[in-house]
């Protein structure tokens, strides 16, 4: 199952980083629209979690797999994934010096002024922000949100994909 779980996970986290540059290189309309087409990327690249369990029931046991095998595979698989996506994302900081946080957090409140929020809201979003910032700029956060942004959308697509691929039925010799 590991050649399965190396394979299948590095093939998804070359995905999921291509698509976080190809979304960074190309920028986003807001913060709402750059979630939603970053959390489709990442559905995308985990795509290969459904294709890891087909392909190991078909190749190697024999068209036979149980839902929780096909679990730990799908696991193993967001685990590799979720840290190439970690790593990615850390690449992607250091080289653009760690602008990301305050790009976003001026993104955030412009979209809020835009919208016609009230200096009071204004004031209350401005504090968020910056308390954001402070958390963003402490290493062990940004690596648990960073790993916690794509590793539960690696969970669902293990379970739905575990689900529709299980095939319990026993073999028989003969």
């Amino acid at each position: 199952m590991t050649p399965f779980i190396l394979r299948y996970g590095s093939y998804s986290g070359i995905l999921v980083i291509a698509t976080l540059l190809l979304g960074a290189l190309i920028g986003s309309a807001g913060a709402a629209v750059g979630e939603l087409l970053g959390y489709l990327f990442m559905l995308v690249a985990l795509s290969m979690i459904f294709i890891a369990i087909k392909s190991y029931r078909d190749q190697e046991l024999g068209g036979v797999i149980r839902f929780w095998q096909g679990v730990t595979l799908g696991i193993g698989i967001s685990l590799v994934a979720a840290l190439a996506y970690v790593v990615g994302w850390e690449i992607y900081l250091n080289m653009t010096d760690y602008a990301f946080m305050d790009e976003y957090a001026q993104g955030v409140l412009d979209e809020a002024a835009a919208g016609g929020a009230s200096e009071e809201a204004l004031a209350q979003l401005r504090a968020d922000t910056e308390l954001a910032k402070e958390n963003y700029a402490r290493p062990l956060y940004r690596l648990s949100i960073t790993f916690l942004e794509i590793f539960p959308v690696g969970i669902v697509v293990t379970l739905i994909s575990a689900g529709l691929l299980r095939n319990p039925r026993l073999l028989r010799a003969g």
